[in-house]
Parts: C-alpha cells; structure tokens; sequence
C-alpha cells in the first residue's frame, strides 16, 4: 500500500513540499525549512529563525494598534483630561458617561500604557496621558487650519464663524448674529456662552474665532476694539423705598442688600471698578452665578443688585424691574470684540467685525429696549476708562 506524505507539524500551508506523492516516511523538520528557503531565496535566515505565529499569521505582519485611533477618541480624551472628570466631559460632549469611559478605555488599549492614574480622589494624567494630550492638541489644531485655510478660499459666501460670548451677551447677541446673517446666508454660525474664565480659556486654546466681552484679559496677547457703549445700571423691585425717587446719593447703597453675580465674574469686576473703594462698604448678600436668578431674587425683594442695562430690558417693559436713579448712574463701559494677535481670522470673522464695528453701537441699542437719557454714549478709550475709574477711586 502507497503511502501519502503529511504536511509536517509546524510547516507553513504553502511549502515547497508535494504532498500526495509516495514517500517512505515525513520529512524532517530541517529538510522542509530547506526547500522553503530554496524556493523562496530573498527570505533570510533571521526571517526563517523567527517564531511560526510571526511567519504564517496576519501576513507575517501586525498593524499598530494606534492606526485605530479615530477623531472622536481624540475629542474625546482631550475633554476629559481638561476636566479630569468623565461625567463633565460627558456632559459638555453631550455624551454618556459610560459612552465617555467606553472611548477612553478603547484609547488606553490603542495607546498601550495608561493615560490616568487615580491618586486619592483626583484624577490626574500619566507621562503618556501628558504625550497623547499634547498630541490630540496638535491634531486638532492642524484640522482647525485646515478648515480656516478652506473657509478663506470659500470666501465670505460661506464658511463658520466661532464666537465666544460673556454671560451678558446671550441676551441679545443671538440676534445681532441673524442680523448678520440675513446678508450673509451662507454662513455657519457657532455661538458659545461662557463666564470669564471659561471665555479667557477659549482664547487661551485658541478654540474661537473672536471673543465678546467687558474687560480685557491682562495675560493674553490679544488685539480688542470697543464696537458698543455697555451701561451698568442698579435695579430694584417696583415696591423698593428707593423706586421713584431722583438722583439717589450713592452713599445711600450702603445701607442696602445686593444680590451680585459672584467674583471673578466680569459684572463683579465691573462693580468693583465702578465703585472703587465705596465696594468694600457694600452689603453683598448673596452671590449668584445666574444673572436670570439674580433678577428673579430682586424681582422678589432680596436686594438690589448691579446689572448690565443689556440684561434688564425686557424686564423693564414687563414692569418686573425699575432702574434706580442713582447719581453717577448709568455707569458707562465698553462692549471689546477680542481675538489673539496671531490668529489668522478667516474672511467671515474679518466680515463680522468689520460689521460690529460699522452698526454694532446702533444694532445693539435698538436690541435691547433701553434707552438712555440725555446725549447717546461715547465710546471710552481703554486710557479715558482708567482714568475715569482713578477719579472714582478717589472720591
């Protein structure tokens, strides 16, 4: 009986051995290795030494697991080590905090190593969290010049405008972005509102295109342009003692409860320019991060409080909120529209501020349903409002 040779244990499907012819016995291990180098000369003997798992499977090669990244792994991680808390980059990502977890562990597996390590109760990023952060950042940057180079040959007929607005600016600034619109309707817009630190971190991180705000940042390298007058009034519920009555001495505010947005805000700040030293003899009663709960609180008889005049007018028509008549009141400072000086703003954003600055001053005014009385506002200079604020210092 003829015997048929079997493929030796350990050689690869395609050896240059025949099966099916008669042989007397298996080929030795060394013999098939042998003939596969024979038929197959550019292998070499360090290839043929290595182990068969490595030789004969995936095609004798094995992609980097970091080709599996994807953008929204890199979104994704970049919130989380921002905030070093998975549910707030949940919640800012409009995520799931176990979607969150789930794109971060698939993250660490692409990456090897561990990007967060747990010490007590805070989170904070390994040597390879700190290598990936920096990578994620500089991916995203690259693809947000890709996109302001595309806008810039697109031209102003389209494109995406990224602006940055305080807290203030949600209640009217919608509306100048329509405004802008209307001429411009192949534009994108993407509003954002944010405190003070949070505005300041977008201009940081380059993540806006133009920021809308009060006060300049001291620590950035910013260009601003004062595009509209932005008066601070004192507001009170109609029943207050004080409604009513003409050119309120602001000494009088000190026997009265405010309702203040907290520190570090820029209405706080702003508070505390305008009053200069009077503002350590103010009660503050209550800090609220909210200027609508703020409202709400004096509409309800808590206090008084120190508002934008952009923020109260329809309050004012409802007949919710009185303006005091306070001697030195309306106090009046700038809106700034700020960008940094190195930033390359695409042709919509050079639209846009062109614009603000052309009918900002007009557009906001008739926006907002308050009117000031006498003549209409000049814009300050940055030099005119510290002098101003010196001289209320030393009053």
């Amino acid at each position: 009986m003829r015997e048929i040779a079997r493929r030796p244990s350990g050689a690869p499907p395609y050896s240059s051995i025949v099966y099916g012819k008669p042989v007397s016995a298996p080929p030795a291990a060394d013999n098939w290795q042998q003939a596969y180098a024979r038929r197959y000369p550019r292998k070499s003997q360090s290839y043929l030494s290595r182990p068969y798992d490595f030789k004969y499977t995936s095609g004798a090669r094995t992609l980097s697991p970091m080709k599996n990244l994807t953008l929204r792994h890199l979104r994704v991680f970049a919130a989380a080590a921002r905030h070093m808390n998975f549910s707030r980059a949940a919640e800012e990502l409009h995520l799931s905090q176990p979607a969150v977890s789930t794109q971060i562990r698939q993250f660490t597996s692409c990456a090897g190593l561990p990007l967060f390590e747990r010490v007590g109760r805070k989170n904070y990023l390994t040597p390879a969290g700190e290598e990936m952060l920096q990578c994620a950042k500089g991916i995203t940057q690259r693809l947000k010049e890709a996109e302001d180079t595309l806008a810039r040959l697109k031209g102003v007929t389209g494109g995406r405008l990224n602006v940055a607005v305080i807290s203030a600016g949600d209640y009217f600034f919608p509306r100048v972005l329509a405004e802008f619109g209307a001429s411009h309707p192949g534009v994108a817009f993407n509003l954002t509102v944010h405190n003070r630190e949070g505005l300041l971190r977008q201009l940081a991180e380059n993540l806006t295109d133009l920021a809308v705000m009060v006060r300049l940042p001291s620590d950035l390298d910013t260009i601003a342009v004062a595009f509209a007058p932005h008066p601070y009034v004192i507001v009170a519920a109609p029943s207050h003692p004080l409604a009513g009555k003409r050119q309120i001495p602001r000494a009088a505010l000190n026997r009265e409860r405010f309702v203040q947005r907290e520190q570090g805000s820029d209405t706080w700040n702003s508070m505390c320019e305008v009053f200069g030293r009077q503002t350590n003899r103010l009660t503050i009663g209550m800090e609220i991060q909210s200027t609508e709960t703020i409202k709400q609180a004096v509409v309800a008889g808590m206090g008084i409080a120190f508002l934008s005049a952009h923020t109260i007018g329809l309050d004012l028509l409802a007949g919710n909120l009185v303006v005091l008549d306070v001697q030195g009141f309306p106090a009046m400072l700038n809106w700034y529209l700020v960008h940094n000086r190195t930033k390359r703003l695409p042709p919509v954003a050079v639209a846009f501020k062109d614009y603000l600055l052309r009918e900002g001053a007009a557009l906001i005014e008739r926006l907002v349903h308050f009117e000031l009385s006498g003549a209409p506002p000049q814009l300050l200079s940055p030099r005119a409002r510290h002098r101003n604020a010196r001289a209320r210092r030393s009053r």
